[in-house]
C-alpha cells in the first residue's frame, strides 16, 4: 500500500502481484479499491493488479473544491499514478462509475491503455437535455448527502432496485460492503457527484467507433437498463464484445465472482471472450 501525492492531493493506491502485466482497477461510485480484495487471490498471480482509491472515496483526498472532482482531472491524477510508478502502459477494468472513468481514459489516452473491460457502464448520456435533467438532480442528492450525512445516505442508496439483486449475497458479504461504505465522507461523495456524475461528464458515445483497443463489456443479464446500454455499446466498438453473466445485476464481480474473474482472464490472454 502507499500514499501517494498526484497533482497536488493525496491519494491511496496498492499494487499486488508480480511486477509484469499491469492491471488497473477503477471501482465505482461510494467503492473504494477495498472492493476488488476477494478478487485478488485469482488476478495476482498472474498480473501486477493497482488498485487506487478514487478522488473523493476511501482513503484518498476529499478536497473543498467542487470543480476538483471532473473527469479530465481525476484522469489527469490517474496518469500522474502510472508516471510515479513507471508504467508505461496498462489494461484497466472499471466498474460503473469506474468504467466511465476507464473509458475516458482510453479514449483520451489510448497510447496507455491496452486492453480496456468495463463491468455495468456506459459512455454517459447522449444529449445535452439528458445531462442537464441529470444534473439537476445529482446536484439534488449531492446537496441531501451533506445535509444528511453518509449513514443516512447508505441507508437510502442501498434501498434502491439498482441493487436487489446483492439480496442473493452472503450475509457478511453485504455487511462488508456497507461497513466500506460508510468509510467514505458526505464531502467527498457528494462533490463526486457534482464533478463525475453522469449528467456531468463529457458524452463518450461519439468516440466509441474510434476506440481502437480491445474492449470487453461485462453487464449481469438481470441489469436489464445496462444490457440495453451494453448492447448498443458493443454495436459501435470495433474491437468490443459484449459478456452477459447469468444470474447476476449491477455488481457482477460480487454477485458472480468466479464467473467474473474467469471472463477477465480469458480476455486479457486472448482479446476474446465467449
Amino acid at each position: 500500500m502507499a500514499e501517494l501525492e498526484l497533482n497536488g492531493l493525496p491519494y491511496h493506491a496498492a499494487r499486488h502481484g508480480p511486477e509484469n502485466r499491469p492491471l488497473l482497477l477503477l471501482h465505482g461510485f461510494t467503492g473504494s479499491s477495498a472492493n476488488w480484495d476477494h478478487l485478488l487471490p485469482m488476478f495476482g498471480e498472474r498480473y501486477s493488479v493497482i488498485g487506487v482509491d478514487i478522488l473523493g472515496h476511501g482513503r484518498s483526498a476529499s478536497p473543498p473544491d467542487p470543480t476538483r472532482y471532473t473527469m479530465p482531472q481525476v484522469a489527469a491524477d490517474l496518469i500522474a499514478l502510472l508516471d510515479t510508478w513507471q508504467i508505461g502502459q496498462t489494461a484497466v477494468l472499471g466498474y460503473s462509475m469506474g468504467g466511465r472513468l476507464a473509458l475516458y481514459l482510453a479514449c483520451h489516452f489510448p497510447a496507455r491503455f491496452s486492453q480496456l473491460i468495463l463491468e455495468s457502464s456506459s459512455p454517459g448520456l447522449a444529449t445535452e437535455a439528458e445531462r442537464a435533467a441529470r444534473r439537476q438532480s445529482d446536484e439534488a442528492l449531492a446537496d441531501w448527502i451533506e445535509a444528511n450525512g453518509v449513514e443516512a445516505f447508505v441507508a437510502r442508496w442501498e434501498k434502491l432496485p439498482l441493487w436487489a439483486s446483492q439480496q442473493q449475497l452472503p450475509d457478511d458479504v453485504r455487511q462488508r460492503l456497507h461497513q466500506q461504505r460508510l468509510q467514505n465522507s458526505p464531502r467527498g461523495l457528494a462533490h463526486s457527484l457534482r464533478g463525475m456524475g453522469t449528467g456531468a461528464q463529457p458524452s463518450l458515445w461519439e468516440k466509441l467507433p474510434g476506440l481502437a483497443q480491445p474492449t470487453l463489456l461485462i453487464v449481469g443479464a438481470l441489469d436489464t437498463k445496462f444490457v440495453a446500454i451494453n448492447k448498443e455499446m458493443a454495436g459501435l466498438l470495433p474491437n468490443g464484445r459484449l459478456h452477459l453473466i447469468p444470474h447476476a445485476g449491477h455488481t457482477t464481480h460480487l454477485e458472480r465472482p468466479s464467473e467474473f474473474a474467469t471472463a477477465v482472464m480469458e480476455f486479457l490472454s486472448n482479446g476474446v471472450t465467449e
